[in-house]
């Protein structure tokens, strides 16, 4: 397949202001094209991953990518998918969220590649500059407010409550004005974004033809759905973060291999950089065998291994590995926490564990896992009871300092997948 083709396949083109124009010139050589992030916090999360993903396909089919930091754009926000206006942020926040943000992009953009390194760019270096009357003249004569109150992400807007301010109504000139400077500085003629920018990027497109009489071009692809037709990217925890410290790589990992089976599929080949013989034969294992979940798994893995590297996707497994009765060995500290915050625990003190220790069937009690000591009793010497993943069998077992794990935890399971940690207060 094609470049293009590829694209088409894995579901990635939702609209094009002119596709076969677009796949010529892609044809004749690289094209500079851009996609806008605007750092409305300190951390992307998964929702944001597609715009990310494209950009590296650009780049790895030898394309020049931007990323652009919205400095600018970030202090007015953007009313697409919006039903409320959003809290505007100081000068000082957008710096610190768009540092905060390289880290993450350099996670999936090569910045040092020697033929065509990735670039970011903050709108407000070029923005920030321009007074209002220059705004209203040079840029804003171009546009009319009958076509402007006809895009989507404000016509939505104005037929609601709360309608839509001046500020974000002028979103898209900001985001226009943009496209405009890119095409004229870095000869950028391609801005990608989610379906919901379609009315941004146009702006942008339209603007170009009327001022430098030069082509450029806008690819939207879909935003990612649940099956429900919920939006992607949350749980009841919250949001699935890129950085490591609000959503750690087994989280990350576990949330994707929870994908909805209707789901999987797709996701593989958004998601991953997968061949299709690979996504095919991963869809037909799944179509025959749904059980093992070998898609989904393969599905996290890639994307883990995208955001976070090998050696988190490897802890990540690890952790995994441990809700499935694996030898707890030498995991370290850091992976058996990402455990712990995925199951029940309850608190216990050092003295309980002091001679002659806590008795099993009473800590099973106290865990939630057995509902009276007589039960627990029953439980042990039916061989369904471990202690840090190891079965014990002895119903006069009593828990001691000795069975804690990194001085603190004990791992407690009954059966196959009923899991507690009992935690020493401190």
């Amino acid at each position: 397949m094609s470049f293009i083709e590829d694209l088409q396949w894995r579901g990635l083109l939702a609209d094009c202001t002119d596709l076969d124009a677009l796949t010529k010139r892609l044809n004749e050589g690289p094209v500079t094209l851009y996609c806008g992030f605007d750092p409305t916090g300190d951390s992307l999360h998964v929702g944001h991953l597609m715009g990310q993903l494209m950009l590296k396909r650009f780049q790895l089919g030898g394309h020049h990518v931007l990323a652009l930091a919205g400095g600018a754009t970030g202090m007015v926000g953007d009313p697409s998918g919006r039903s409320s206006e959003r809290n505007l942020l100081t000068r000082e926040q957008l710096s610190h969220n768009i540092a905060c943000i390289k880290g993450q992009l350099s996670k999936l953009l090569d910045f040092d590649a020697p033929a065509n390194p990735a670039r970011l760019v903050d709108n407000a270096d070029w923005t920030a500059p321009i007074s209002l009357l220059d705004f209203l003249r040079d840029v804003g004569k171009y546009f009319s407010v009958n076509v402007m109150l006809a895009k989507d992400s404000v016509k939505s807007r104005m037929e609601g409550d709360s309608g839509i301010s001046y500020t974000e109504f002028s979103y898209q000139l900001l985001q226009a004005h943009d496209f405009l400077h890119l095409r004229a500085t870095f000869n950028c003629e391609l801005q990608i974004g989610g379906s919901d920018q379609w009315g941004n990027i146009t702006a942008g497109t339209d603007l170009i033809r009327k001022i430098l009489s030069v082509p450029a071009w806008g690819w939207t692809f879909p935003l990612i759905t649940k099956s429900d037709g919920t939006k992607f990217g949350k749980t009841a925890g919250g949001a699935v973060w890129l950085d490591p410290e609000k959503t750690s790589p087994y989280k990350l990992y576990q949330f994707f291999v929870n994908t909805e089976d209707a789901k999987v599929s797709e996701y593989l080949r958004k998601f991953t950089f997968l061949s299709r013989p690979e996504i095919e034969e991963l869809e037909a294992k799944h179509a025959a065998n749904p059980g093992p979940r070998e898609a989904h798994k393969a599905l996290a893995r890639e994307v883990t291994r995208l955001v976070h590297g090998q050696p988190a996707l490897d802890a990540a497994l690890k952790a995994s590995d441990i809700l499935f009765g694996a030898e707890i060995g030498d995991t370290t500290e850091e992976v058996f926490r990402d455990v712990v915050g995925e199951i029940p625990t309850k608190e216990i003190t050092s003295a309980q564990l002091a001679a002659p220790g806590l008795g099993l069937t009473d800590a099973l009690v106290h865990a939630g896992l057995s509902q009276s000591k007589g039960q627990a009793k029953k439980d042990i010497e039916g061989g369904g009871v471990y202690i840090n993943n190891m079965k014990c069998a002895d119903t006069a077992k009593a828990l001691a300092p000795s069975d804690l794990l990194f001085g603190k935890h004990i791992l407690l399971r009954k059966g196959k997948r009923t899991y507690a940690v009992l935690n020493v207060a401190a």
